[in-house]
């Protein structure tokens, strides 16, 4: 590898430095140290560190290399996909199959006596938003949080009439 770094513009180094966080988040949560994912990629600690950092000097083998250690795909998109990637997809009327406590501010506030679980079912998060509808601050609801708490109430409401109450 050349200690030089290629001439790349601000948009190239942006997408790089994107990558290499990924790819660190990606490390983090699976809770592998710099060490062990450097050694399963086949490379050293100090290029994982710069493939993090997103430098351009290092070989494009080597991105794969550590992409593949943690079971990362990489793909290429046309400039119209790219812009169109980067859009958050419309979730109206979408009901995940566990409830991330750490994605609904409201719930998770709600959901304060639950332990030993990051996450709740559709109807685990329903019953919750119900009990404790009188504690919910509408106003201070995420667009995400209210689309959640809609969709449940229609997918799952046991009253279907009381779906204004809260």
């Amino acid at each position: 590898m050349s200690s030089n770094s290629p001439a790349i513009n601000e948009t190239g180094t942006a997408q790089l430095q994107a990558l290499g966080a990924q790819i660190r988040s990606q490390r983090k949560a699976l809770r592998l140290s710099a060490t062990v994912t450097a050694e399963a990629a086949g490379l050293s600690r100090v290029t994982l560190h710069r493939i993090e950092k997103g430098e351009p000097s290092v070989t494009m083998g080597a991105w794969c290399g550590v992409m593949a250690a943690l079971g990362m795909a990489l793909q290429a998109h046309s400039g119209a996909q790219a812009n169109t990637a980067g859009q958050a997809p419309d979730r109206a009327g979408w009901i995940p199959a566990r409830v991330a406590l750490a994605d609904y501010p409201q719930l998770r506030a709600l959901a304060w006596q639950v332990h030993g679980t990051d996450t709740l079912t559709p109807i685990e998060a329903l019953d919750i938003y119900e009990r404790n509808a009188r504690h919910l601050d509408l106003q201070a609801m995420s667009v995400d949080e209210q689309a959640l708490l809609q969709a449940l109430r229609l997918a799952l409401s046991r009253n279907p009439g009381s779906s204004d109450a809260v």
